[in-house]
């Protein structure tokens, strides 16, 4: 469905729920739907921590959007057993499965495999051909050629489009906005609004802020309307990923007070 923002057109705006519980999951997805009807789907990373798995939390997601995208972890799936997710997937109407590599359990209880992102995306191309598959794009995690190359591996692998870890420079992004034209994108972001979290970004995820960042929710806000505008006239798609903020407040700054 085609959105409007600012006057512009765009496809899509996801927002993306960690599945603490299942009660709090429900009271996030009902918030959103009342209040934004800017946003059109859901998706929803796999994090051990929590009991419930993304796909079971997209179940819940579809009766309250059409569109819900659960994050599947790579390393999790033996290539020698069945697609554990895939009745569920194809039983609720899910249509579309965002697949990551995953980091590896801190303690090691649980076991793990050797299968790579890009081994995923083939074995859902060939198991579930009907099912929309993306991949990760990191435009911190190597160089831009390594990057690239990578890129390359995934649509050659059969992936239908990509969604971005989050960005948080303008500049940076429409250099990857000419790398990946042509292709279906949903480009991240996400609010840091501490020193503490924007020392986490820079140490663990090798993030570079630009000079005129400011860890406020008010920098946030102006940040998230620029790429509003950046992906609306590249008529490509984005989600906010939220950690550790106010979702109402933010979401209402970004769409309620343009």
């Amino acid at each position: 469905m085609m959105r409007i923002y600012g006057g512009l057109p765009m496809t899509g705006i996801t927002v993306e729920l960690v599945p603490r519980s299942e009660e709090a999951l429900i009271s996030e997805l009902e918030m959103i739907q009342q209040e934004f009807p800017q946003v059109m789907g859901i998706n929803i990373p796999d994090l051990l921590r929590f009991p419930l798995r993304s796909w079971d939390a997209c179940t819940c997601a579809k009766r309250y959007f059409a569109t819900a995208i659960p994050h599947i972890r790579a390393i999790d799936l033996n290539p020698d057993a069945p697609l554990q997710m895939a009745e569920q997937l194809q039983q609720n109407g899910i249509a579309e499965v965002l697949i990551v590599t995953g980091d590896p359990p801190q303690d090691m209880s649980r076991k793990v495999y050797p299968t790579t992102s890009i081994d995923v995306i083939r074995r859902f191309k060939r198991e579930l051909p009907d099912m929309k598959v993306y991949a990760a794009i990191d435009p911190y995690r190597n160089s831009l050629r390594k990057e690239y190359d990578y890129i390359k591996r995934k649509i050659d692998a059969g992936a239908d489009g990509f969604f971005t870890q989050p960005f948080f420079d303008l500049r940076f992004m429409e250099i990857y906005g000419e790398m990946l034209e042509g292709q279906q994108v949903f480009w991240g972001i996400s609010p840091v609004t501490t020193e503490k979290s924007a020392c986490y970004w820079e140490t663990k995820n090798h993030v570079l802020f630009p000079a005129d960042f400011e860890p406020t929710l008010e920098w946030n806000i102006r940040f998230a309307r620029k790429v509003l505008d950046f992906v609306a006239q590249s008529k490509a798609n984005m989600y906010f990923m939220p950690i550790r903020t106010d979702l109402r407040a933010y979401l209402r700054g970004i769409f309620c007070n343009p």
